[in-house]
């Protein structure tokens, strides 16, 4: 293989680890915002607001930004456990 080639497919792995670095940083910082504005302001203040709801579709988009560059099967397992986890996090709320 061309030292080019090896150079891209590292460089296609590091973007591929940083996209989905990223994506975790996101889902769990949503949440965070969320457990700190519960309790600051209290559980009732979510409800009250449409900020789950969007925090939701937010993940949702977060999870399709992943599934859209996660093509191989290393990359869909570690797709499967955030999807799994942002999902626990959206059944607790409920």
């Amino acid at each position: 293989m061309s030292d080019q080639i090896k150079l891209l497919l590292y460089i296609k792995n590091m973007l591929s680890d940083l996209i989905y670095l990223n994506c975790v940083i996101a889902t769990e910082l949503i949440r965070v915002t969320e457990n700190t504005a519960a309790q600051r302001h209290g559980e009732d203040f979510l409800k009250r607001t449409n900020c789950t709801s969007e925090h939701n579709a937010i993940n949702e988009n977060i999870l399709n930004v992943l599934n859209k560059y996660y093509k191989t099967p290393e990359d869909s397992e570690r797709m499967e456990k955030l999807k799994s986890h942002v999902l626990n996090h959206v059944k607790e709320k409920q």
